[in-house]
């Protein structure tokens, strides 16, 4: 067994948010190799994660991002167990990090891809069954590939399957697990809302030169 530094349990401690003794274990267990230990750990935030799935989670904070320039704002709900956990600096950093997803993926509308109507996913499916370059193939083959598309659009759709913007070596329900395994409860994204300056109103496109033209009497 290789031995293990105190700066590298420090090393590996900044980079997963994981404790001490977790961070010495997982370095132990994995010859000292800092990128195996990483995936080991979060391998065991996620089956932390899962345990602690079932337990309720009331507290948390509603949080807000506004983008420079002030064109685009998100807010978030996203829930923890205790009011401890929700005063600390990790949990809020978590919810910044996810509201600051959220404004820089302008095609998600839900947490989960659980989350999203049936109306939509049968919707998506008469879409693709439709595409031209499905004519002709068997049907077994065209409900292979149309579930395939389907899977991937949902997954757009769905905030927890995006990759995390400052790692894209991990999705955001990797991101939230590792919250979990970190501070020690569960942790649930709820809720969220993104403005964008403008959207939904229809901006009069007439033509400016006739509009002057019109002001001035020369039309």
């Amino acid at each position: 067994m290789a031995e293990i530094s105190a700066k590298l349990v420090k090393e590996l401690r900044q980079k997963t948010g994981a404790g001490m003794m977790d961070c010495k274990k997982a370095l132990q267990e994995n010859d000292g190799d800092l990128s195996k230990a990483t995936e080991w750990l979060r391998q065991k935030g996620i089956a932390s994660a899962a345990k602690k799935e079932g337990r309720l989670a009331a507290e948390g904070l509603v949080d807000s991002y506004i983008h420079t320039g002030g064109r685009v704002g998100v807010l978030v709900e996203i829930n923890c167990e205790t009011d401890f956990v929700a005063r600390r600096d990790e949990f809020k950093s978590l919810v910044r990090d996810v509201a600051m997803q959220i404004a820089a993926c302008p095609n998600v509308e839900f947490v989960r891809s659980d989350d999203i109507p049936k109306a939509i996913v049968e919707r998506e499916k008469s879409i693709e069954m439709g595409r031209d370059d499905l004519a002709g193939k068997p049907e077994n083959i065209r409900e292979k590939i149309v579930q395939g598309r389907i899977d991937k659009r949902l997954k757009e759709l769905s905030l927890m399957d995006q990759p995390f913007i400052k790692d894209q070596n991990i999705t955001v329900e990797e991101l939230v697990k590792q919250s979990v395994a970190q501070l020690g409860e569960n942790i649930q994204v709820r809720r969220f809302v993104r403005f964008i300056l403008g959207e939904g109103i229809e901006k009069d496109e007439s033509n400016f030169a006739e509009e002057v033209a019109a002001q001035t009497g020369k039309a």
